[in-house]
């Protein structure tokens, strides 16, 4: 493909690198009102930043949210600006990602790994790698 889809994927680390070092750079987390409440939430607080929570599929169902371009773009975050989008586990931020560069802003990453990370051997997420994982900073709901 000779078009660049979006930015790339992130360690969490990396994101966490671009976050801090980047003034208008900004988390988009992507997943749903019941991922925030029981799983955990990224805390930018130690930035002085806050979490830019938009869906990108819309539970029960899990459609595509046909609004998500126009809610990001409402939060006014600018074109040129570092976006930082997660989720669970990668896919559906790099799925918000590609929309977004889609939509002409020019920097959007994707925190690969997500929020709690691939499965492990026993099919449970948060103890092989992501954002919990990596031991950034996160709360309870």
């Amino acid at each position: 493909m000779s078009e660049k889809t979006y930015a790339g994927d992130l360690s969490p680390e990396q994101a966490w690198d671009i976050l801090a070092n980047s003034p208008k750079a900004t988390l988009v987390d992507v997943r749903t009102d019941a991922e925030f409440a029981y799983v955990g939430n990224p805390d930018l607080s130690g930035l002085g930043k806050r979490v830019l929570r938009v869906y990108w599929k819309v539970f029960p169902a899990m459609g595509v949210n046909p609004n998500f371009v126009a809610e990001v773009k409402k939060s006014g975050v600018g074109k040129d600006a570092p976006l930082v989008f997660l989720c669970r586990s990668g896919q559906r931020s790099r799925d918000a990602a590609i929309a977004m560069t889609a939509a002409g802003f020019r920097e959007c990453y994707n925190v690969a790994s997500g929020f709690e990370g691939d499965k492990d051997a026993t099919g449970h997420r948060g103890t092989v790698n992501g954002w919990k994982v990596a031991g950034l900073p996160w709360v309870q709901g």
